[in-house]
């Protein structure tokens, strides 16, 4: 007769709480060898000891428990280690975002008190292929990724090259609702006609007029680059400027950004 074990010494064997067990039973991930009809005592086997340390480690792996259950069910050898292979890449994501969130905080708390340079310029006009869209804030940085690989495979094909660095255009509901307009572009120096012909896909021609603009530039991740938003942003409420439009964002290197924030009015000393 093959050995059953009470919820208890289950329990003790396999260091999953009665309270687990009797979940796990309840979602149909680990259900009892027995169950006894009269009283509803559940009644394990020997062999499940094993599979129930193996869903304790999955757990505390923070594997969901339809990730578990894929695993369990799986129905050979090359599907369950893809199911955990697959978990340990979304471990290893969460692990980044928890050591750059760090990082940031740690920025944030040692920056310096000091106030950081702002300057006033008007920003050129100029013709650029862009791609637009409504993007959610969360999902903006991937968005850019696939835009700005888009724009610059459409230049490549029409042989234009870029006049200058990688920008963005972000109108104020991208901030204030958590989903807005955003636009990437790349500019060129060619005229719109010229450009016409590069045109394909989601890349349009945009024609940018001067636009007069406070900029401040950000250095390292751009994890922080709310905390140049939130210096540029003071200086431009202390002098008492209007803004005027949506924020512009030009990328000078891969740590390296001029945040531009659009005015009515310049400096104080511009001012007629």
């Amino acid at each position: 007769m093959p050995v059953r074990l009470t919820i208890g010494e289950f329990s003790k064997m396999t260091y999953l709480s009665v309270k687990a067990l009797r979940h796990y039973h309840d979602v149909g991930l680990l259900e009892p060898a027995d169950i006894d009809p009269t009283n509803g005592y559940r009644r394990y086997s020997a062999d499940q000891v094993a599979i129930a340390q193996a869903i304790r480690r999955f757990r505390d792996l923070d594997m969901p428990i339809e990730q578990v259950r894929t695993v369990l069910q799986a129905p050979d050898l090359a599907t369950r280690n893809q199911a955990i292979l697959d978990h340990l890449v979304t471990m290893q994501q969460q692990l980044e975002r928890t050591q750059q969130t760090v990082a940031s905080l740690h920025a944030l708390l040692t920056a310096s008190t000091a106030p950081r340079p702002i300057s006033f310029r008007t920003l050129p006009g100029s013709t650029a292929l862009a791609v637009g869209s409504t993007v959610a804030f969360d999902a903006a940085t991937a968005w850019l990724d696939d835009a700005y690989a888009e724009l610059h495979r459409t230049l490549d094909l029409a042989g234009i090259s870029p006049s200058g660095p990688d920008s963005g255009v972000y109108h104020d509901a991208f901030f204030t609702e958590g989903e807005g307009d955003v636009v990437a572009y790349v500019p060129v120096d060619v005229s719109l006609a010229d450009l016409g012909p590069a045109v394909s896909g989601r890349a349009q021609a945009l024609d940018l007029a001067p636009t007069r603009a406070a900029t401040m530039i950000h250095e390292g991740s751009f994890d922080d680059i709310d905390q140049t938003y939130g210096a540029l942003g003071i200086a431009v409420a202390e002098l008492g400027l209007d803004v005027d439009g949506p924020v512009r964002e030009i990328y000078l290197a891969d740590d390296r950004a001029e945040v531009c924030w659009p005015i009515t009015q310049g400096h104080p000393s511009d001012r007629s």
